[in-house]
C-alpha cells in the first residue's frame, strides 16, 4: 500500500465493533492449473484479507459512580471493550455480513467483529 493511500486511510474512522479489511489478492487459477471465471472467488461465502483499521470496540455503559452532575459540561466519557483484531492481522470472515466499499480505487470490506472467523497474527509486526 502506498504512503499516499495510507495517509488518506487515516481520515477514515471505523465505528464501533467494525473492522476495515483489504481483501487478499486471489489467484484466478486452481492448484491443478485450471483458470477460474472472473468474480468466482468474490461469490464465495468465506473471504480472506488483511486488517487495515479497527473500530474502538463494543461500547459499555458508564456506571452511576462515574457520571457527573447534569449541569457540568464534562467531555463524554465512553468506555469500550477492545476488539480482538489488530492492524496487520490476516482475517478470515463471512462475506454475507461484510459491506464492500471502494476507496481510492481499491476495494475494502467493512466487517463486524462477530463475522470474523479466524485471525492469523504475526507477532513480529507488533514487537
Amino acid at each position: 500500500m502506498s504512503n499516499q493511500t495510507e495517509g488518506k486511510l487515516q481520515n477514515l474512522i471505523v465505528v464501533g465493533d467494525r473492522v476495515l479489511i483489504k481483501p487478499k489478492k486471489i489467484s484466478n487459477k486452481t492448484k491443478a492449473g485450471l483458470y477460474l471465471p472472473p468474480g468466482y472467488q468474490e461469490k464465495e461465502e468465506i473471504q480472506t484479507g488483511f486488517v487495515v483499521k479497527c473500530g474502538p470496540g463494543y461500547p459499555i455503559p458508564v456506571s452511576a459512580e462515574d457520571e457527573q452532575e447534569p449541569w457540568s459540561h464534562a467531555e463524554e466519557n465512553v468506555r469500550y471493550i477492545p476488539l480482538q483484531a489488530k492492524n496487520g492481522d490476516l482475517a478470515i470472515f463471512l462475506q454475507k455480513s461484510a459491506i464492500e466499499i471502494m476507496f481510492n480505487d481499491e476495494k475494502y470490506f467493512i466487517v463486524p467483529q462477530h463475522s470474523i472467523l479466524l485471525l492469523e497474527r504475526d507477532e513480529e509486526l507488533f514487537s
